[in-house]
């Protein structure tokens, strides 16, 4: 090993230690929440931006669009007159505008599909956001009780219950406490949520309630129920299950 590679790990494991003691998890996790909550200001701000930017280009595919019909209607009342110079002059300014008519569709297809996107990107921002706040924020309740656990195996320190010293006690509140933020810590360090795979578990939370619906009809012969043959059976809770397999709703009779 090099000295200077060995000068950079004395260093590190000098101050290493120094700024770990020096964090205060509560300080830490009050500052996430502040910046989670700042960026979303900024988020705003862009995807104001982008939909900006879509707007200008749909109003500017408009304008090509009127002008073409109107070269077009110039065009024809030329041949009509028989000045096909004037037809030619306006036929040459009408190719132009087809072609930046096209540029800017192709420019507006992608500028939508950008600003679709940003709305699902916030949306799971958002989503996460809340989540990592409600664990910041159990975290920091949690500290407050830990604090006032403190002070009372401080009060009992001394004390001593059934012959034990009453720091066992004591020391395994401090290891519970560590844990907890350890944990705490590492839930917010995953990683974002993955927009897609949450889109997908959403269509599938649909569809599995649409099924329940379908379920539902065909036991008790409500609508039409001509395709719920095909659909899969909904499982039944257990109760129900080994009491007989009760259908839910009204019996229907032989009068009915």
């Amino acid at each position: 090993m090099s000295l200077w590679a060995r000068f950079k790990r004395l260093m590190r494991s000098i101050f290493g230690g120094a700024i770990s003691a020096l964090e205060d998890p509560k300080l830490i996790l009050e500052q996430n929440i502040r910046e989670l909550n700042d960026q979303v200001p900024k988020m705003n701000e862009n995807i104001a931006t982008v939909k900006a930017n879509v707007m200008l280009l749909q109003k500017e595919l408009r304008k090509y669009e009127t002008e073409i019909v109107d070269l077009t209607s110039k065009i024809k009342a030329g041949i009509q007159a028989g000045r096909d110079d004037i037809a030619e002059s306006y036929a040459l300014r009408l190719e132009t505008a087809r072609e930046a008519m096209e540029r800017t569709r192709e420019q507006l297809k992608y500028a939508t599909a950008a600003y679709d996107k940003a709305l699902q990107v916030k949306k799971a921002f958002m989503r996460e956001k809340e989540r990592k706040i409600g664990e910041a924020k159990e975290a920091l309740r949690a500290h407050e009780r830990a604090k006032w656990q403190a002070k009372v195996a401080d009060t009992l320190e001394s004390f001593e219950v059934a012959g034990m010293d009453a720091t066992h006690d004591e020391m395994l509140t401090r290891i519970q406490e560590q844990t907890a933020k350890n944990e705490a810590r590492m839930e917010l360090a995953l990683d974002s949520v993955d927009t897609e795979a949450l889109k997908i578990e959403e269509d599938a939370q649909k569809i599995r309630a649409s099924e329940i619906v379908k379920q539902f009809k065909l036991e008790m012969g409500v609508g039409d129920t001509s395709g719920a043959q095909a659909e899969p059976s909904v499982e039944l809770p257990e109760r129900e299950a080994e009491s007989g397999g009760k259908t839910v709703g009204r019996q229907r009779t032989s009068n009915d």
